[in-house]
């Protein structure tokens, strides 16, 4: 029996050190390459914000993680970093004049810090449910509030009826909201895109964020579909993300989205994004089940 319980004790130790040593292998700069600058306390999950490879970047809990919320290059902090951001961006080639622009979930703020400077005429309003998330992107992000660039504290759902209720209209939303897994369930719901679709202008064009190796794949884009109809199908890589953009009127033809391309290249060129480039991404093709099944509210 004492053989037993030094050999449990041993055993529990030798598990400590390993963990201690993972740990100090996680924030370590010299075993990562990343260097931790700043952890943001958080009800839902601590903010990291580290820097590596030229980058600043945010995650949720740890530095290593399956995918970066955000990352912003040091010495260029204009020119986008991950492909989903510029494919977001060239939703200008559908609607390249919005006035009133929704993002739900902030980030390190790329895409508001982006449109207010293709778009100084805009008003951007952006919904983020996490004050620990806004006060990293304003301390490190170079985020800046102001009369056209504002910030409501909420969920993004609660947003969207409450503007729904109100009549408010948006001429671009876009839906960037990440939790530590994936979506948050309730923003991936027929009823919810039903909410999103009539706080749209008669012209208006959503933009949504997900992944193209995502298990909810067929059902995302069946739930789209069903609510908006044909979309532009965008994606960066077989397993990396997928952006979709909708229109609650007709999707433009090919004519005027290269039209719309080419007078926007010089405007976005800082920011990374080559239009030709941009504009072989779209695909209006249908490439899921037609029988999956919908997303819908639990009752």
């Amino acid at each position: 029996m004492k053989r037993a319980r030094l050999f449990t004790l041993l055993a529990s130790a030798a598990a400590a050190v390993l963990v201690t040593v993972a740990l100090a292998r996680q924030f370590s700069p010299n075993a990562s390459g990343a260097r931790l600058l700043h952890t943001e306390p958080s009800e839902f999950a601590p903010v990291l914000v580290f820097e590596e490879f030229g980058e600043r970047c945010m995650n949720f809990n740890t530095i290593k993680d399956y995918g970066r919320q955000t990352c912003m290059q040091i010495d260029d902090p204009d020119r986008m970093v991950f492909a989903y951001t510029r494919m977001m961006t060239s939703a200008l080639f559908v609607k390249p004049d919005p006035a009133r622009i929704l993002f739900v979930g902030l980030g390190g703020a790329t895409l508001p810090k982006a449109f207010a400077k293709i778009l100084p005429g805009a008003t951007i309003d952006t919904v983020e449910i996490d004050p620990a998330v806004l006060r990293v992107a304003e301390r490190f992000f170079g985020y800046e509030q102001g009369p056209r660039q504002r910030v409501f504290l909420e969920d993004g759902r609660a947003f969207v009826e409450k503007a729904h209720r109100e009549g408010r209209r948006y001429d671009m939303i876009m839906l960037d909201a990440f939790d530590v897994d994936y979506i948050p369930a309730h923003l991936l719901t027929r009823e919810f895109l039903e909410h999103v679709r009539a706080i749209l202008s008669e012209d208006g064009v959503l933009v949504s964020n997900s992944f193209t190796a995502s298990r909810m794949y067929e059902r995302e884009s069946a739930t789209y579909a069903a609510v908006f109809g044909d979309f532009f199908n965008l994606r960066s890589g077989i397993a990396g993300n997928r952006v979709i953009i909708a229109t609650k009127a007709a999707l433009p033809d090919d004519a005027v989205l290269a039209r719309n391309a080419k007078n926007l290249a010089d405007k976005l060129e800082p920011f990374g994004i080559k239009a030709d480039e941009a504009l072989e991404r779209y695909n209006r093709r249908r490439d899921w089940d037609p029988e999956a099944p919908v997303l819908v509210d639990q009752k």
